[in-house]
């Protein structure tokens, strides 16, 4: 069975043969302090560090970071692991610029407050209720809980740096968007 799109105002039936082999590979967070952040990502999260990138002409650091189950297929040569890096899907970039992390005042704006822009970034999880349990555990900060608001079986945490993150059960989304059924099927 072939992909179909929905279809919306402004929506291409199906992509350019020029787009063909175009791969999503990451999106970037400014942190503040490296090892805070990393420190989340990896205990609190899961996820791997695939590669750093220093850049100290102009003193900032990259960190690449995705949910990488295959290890082996990372590449020992840093500039083969550099392309390796940039081929994968679902990457989560951090950029460090020297310094923040020394600047008890320093602090990015997280899309959330006024004005707005970026909102979220989003992790889809086996288990609501024990990834719940697990940031219970861990301390984590909530925007909402899942039993919080009209959107059930949706939590949003947030990072160290204040960046929310939307976290969901697929399987327990199967009602959303569906007004006959209202908010969810578990509301």
């Amino acid at each position: 069975m072939s992909f179909t799109t929905e279809t919306y105002p402004g929506v291409h039936a199906s992509p350019p043969d020029a787009t063909r082999g175009f791969v999503f590979n990451h999106t970037m967070l400014r942190v503040k302090d490296p090892a805070v952040a990393l420190d989340f990502y990896t205990r609190v999260l899961g996820l791997r560090v695939l590669r750093k990138l220093d850049f100290p002409e102009m003193k900032f650091s990259l960190y690449f970071l995705a949910r990488a189950e295959d290890t082996t297929a990372a590449p020992d040569d840093i500039g083969q692991r550099t392309a390796w890096t940039f081929a994968q899907r679902g990457v989560l970039e951090f950029t460090h610029n020297w310094g923040t992390e020394a600047d008890p005042d320093f602090k990015y704006h997280d899309g959330n407050a006024q004005p707005q822009g970026f909102g979220h970034i989003c992790f889809s999880v086996p288990d609501l209720d024990a990834a719940i349990r697990w940031f219970d555990d861990n301390g984590v900060t909530y925007v909402k809980r899942p039993e919080q608001g009209k959107m059930r079986d949706v939590a949003f945490i947030k990072d160290p740096d204040g960046y929310w993150i939307e976290i969901v059960e697929a399987a327990r989304l199967t009602q959303l968007g569906r007004p006959e059924a209202g908010v969810s099927d578990r509301a």
